[in-house]
């Protein structure tokens, strides 16, 4: 039998019956509102269950055989009869990890759950078994897969067909997914960009496959805390260092932590310790709750598929010790998420005066954490991107390193002659400026008033479809 291309494969997806009852359901809730209802499910489970867990590693060879997966007692009822007894409102499955296996029926590689010895469609039983106790389906999948070798610089367009026709099959299979967890996209250690793989053609697919489905990238590592960049809703992983502001956060936010060691199940988690029911309810859920942040908790289920005992005595403490208590407080209204490429990076920069440890081209650099500053003894600071022929934008971006910036304004390069932008008008670090496409080979940005040297961390460009 001739295999069907990825190409081909997305066709028939795109024109199945199934992908139009989709497209044809109601209107789209307003983001602001899904947002609203994300944070007020408050709690939720994470399940990582995929190869890892038959390998004692979170990062498993890629190599690994589809035979090891074999959870001979698999019971997604159990998982979902664990998370109704710590009063969780949903769960979120690990579809496809790092490694590139895939626990559902699909049809865009051999390398899945049905030709492993369990043959059974394990996403299928996870929604089946969650729905069944009145829990809310969230489904996990990693962009870096080391399998099928979509890894740093070694990207092809059958990767991104691959990727595009993997998220249809599952969001056109298993009915209303609340939101679409990706991992391993732009952060700092899997180093595969949003041009790499576009975000924006991924955001609308799942947009257009499940309007009311959020997409959200666990991409804190690298993103400022102040801004929705290329996520509906702002994640922190409290084990690689990332915790929400309690004081200042205004964004819904998610924030997850194991209740073990580590996020795959480990042949000593049975007689170690999990966390401590009270600790993860008074430290973690309660007071992340106050900030607008939803609490998921991950547990991993044994190489039998089923929740270890010592976890599941643990979650039946906690939903003892919590129980929700109605919505949260209405979020404060926000921007919308920039989803679009920054046409600004690693373009030609130029500014004033500027020591040579902080010149122009770090504000244009693709990394949030390095700046360019203006000399202090300039009286009047400007900072520029030239681009090398006209181009179409509609939005520009500025994150300081501090918050200097008082009063500035924005201008446009159109044939030679410069015309201004929007004033300025967001408080804090990142400003955000939308506006009506112009065309132009030129940005600048000049400080009017500052209460010391301005520096700015990054700037964006970016031409919206709206």
């Amino acid at each position: 039998m001739k295999k069907i291309s990825l190409r081909f494969l997305l066709a028939i997806l795109l024109l199945s019956p199934v992908m139009m009852k989709a497209q044809l359901k109601s209107a789209a809730t307003p983001l602001a509102t899904l947002q609203q209802q994300f944070v007020d499910l408050r709690f939720g489970m994470f399940i990582h269950f995929n190869i890892p867990t038959f390998m004692d590693q979170d990062w498993p060879d890629p190599e690994a055989p589809a035979s090891i997966f074999n959870p001979a007692k698999l019971d997604c009822n159990q998982w979902a009869a664990t998370a109704k007894a710590a009063n969780m409102s949903y769960g979120c499955l690990t579809t496809k990890h790092h490694s590139g296996f895939c626990i559902w029926d699909t049809k865009t590689t051999d390398y899945n759950v049905m030709n492993s010895p369990l043959k059974r469609d394990v996403v299928k039983e996870y929604t089946t078994a969650f729905r069944a106790k009145g829990l809310k389906v969230m489904l996990y999948y990693s962009i870096l897969d080391t399998h099928h070798k979509l890894r740093p610089h070694s990207i092809t367009q059958k990767h991104i067909e691959m990727v595009k026709a993997q998220l249809t099959e599952l969001l056109t299979k298993y009915g209303e997914i609340t939101a679409l967890i990706i991992d391993g996209w732009d952060a700092p250690w899997s180093r595969i960009s949003y041009d790499d793989v576009p975000f924006e053609e991924v955001y609308r697919l799942v947009k257009s496959l499940q309007p009311n489905c959020l997409l959200m990238d666990l991409n804190a590592a690298k993103y400022p805390a102040e801004g929705l960049f290329y996520t509906d809703i702002k994640s922190y992983e409290q084990g690689a260092g990332q915790h929400i502001s309690k004081e200042s956060n205004k964004l819904p936010a998610l924030s997850c932590l194991p209740i073990n060691t580590a996020w795959f199940w480990k042949t000593n988690f049975p007689t170690t310790p999990v966390k401590d029911p009270a600790k993860l309810v008074n430290d973690n859920l309660v007071e992340l709750n106050k900030v607008w942040c939803n609490f998921i908790l991950n547990v991993a289920p044994n190489r039998d598929g089923l929740i270890d005992d010592n976890a599941v005595a643990a979650l039946e403490q906690i939903g003892k010790l919590w129980k929700p208590q109605g919505q949260l407080p209405v979020l404060p209204a926000g921007e919308t998420p920039i989803i679009s490429s920054n046409l600004a990076k690693h373009q030609p920069s130029n500014s004033s005066w500027s020591d040579d440890m902080n010149i122009m081209d770090f504000a244009n650099d693709d990394d949030f954490k390095s700046s360019w500053q203006s000399n202090k003894t300039v009286k009047q600071p400007w900072y520029e991107i030239d681009f090398d022929k006209d181009k179409s934008f509609n939005m520009v971006t500025i994150l300081e390193d501090g918050n200097n910036i008082k009063k500035y304004h924005l201008e446009y390069n159109e044939n030679g002659i410069w015309k201004p932008l929007a004033a300025s008008k967001s408080e804090g670090r990142l400003k955000i400026h939308r506006f009506d496409r112009v065309w132009g080979n030129k940005v600048r940005i000049s400080v009017d008033e500052c209460s010391a040297a301005p520096a700015i961390a990054e700037v964006g460009v970016y031409d919206e479809r709206r």
